[in-house]
């Protein structure tokens, strides 16, 4: 068995192989690690996009469901700008974290 395998390596293009595999796999610019490192990253990438793009969708729901009823206007001003009336006052609760 190990005669065999040192009868190939004696071989001039399995020895060329051999080299091309190992610099393409560990010194190229374009190495395994480094394509691991970029699959990781577009991953990342993917799912990020994917949640910008539901939350896009849903701020263009909220929008357009604001400009068309008055009282959810009312009550987004209301909710996230503390807007009130003149004769009202407003309260603000904060929870406190254990």
């Amino acid at each position: 068995m190990l005669k065999k395998a040192l009868a190939y390596l004696n071989n001039k293009y399995v020895l060329t192989f051999l080299a091309f595999v190992v610099w393409v796999g560990f010194f190229d610019k374009n190495d395994m690690l480094s394509q691991l490192e970029l699959r990781k990253e577009v991953r990342k990438l993917e799912n990020e996009k994917k949640y910008f793009s539901s939350e896009i969708n849903k701020n263009k729901t909220d929008m357009k469901e604001l400009m068309t009823n008055p009282k959810n206007l009312e009550k987004f001003a209301r909710e996230k700008y503390m807007m009130k009336r003149d004769n009202e006052e407003v309260f603000v609760l904060v929870e406190e974290k254990k």
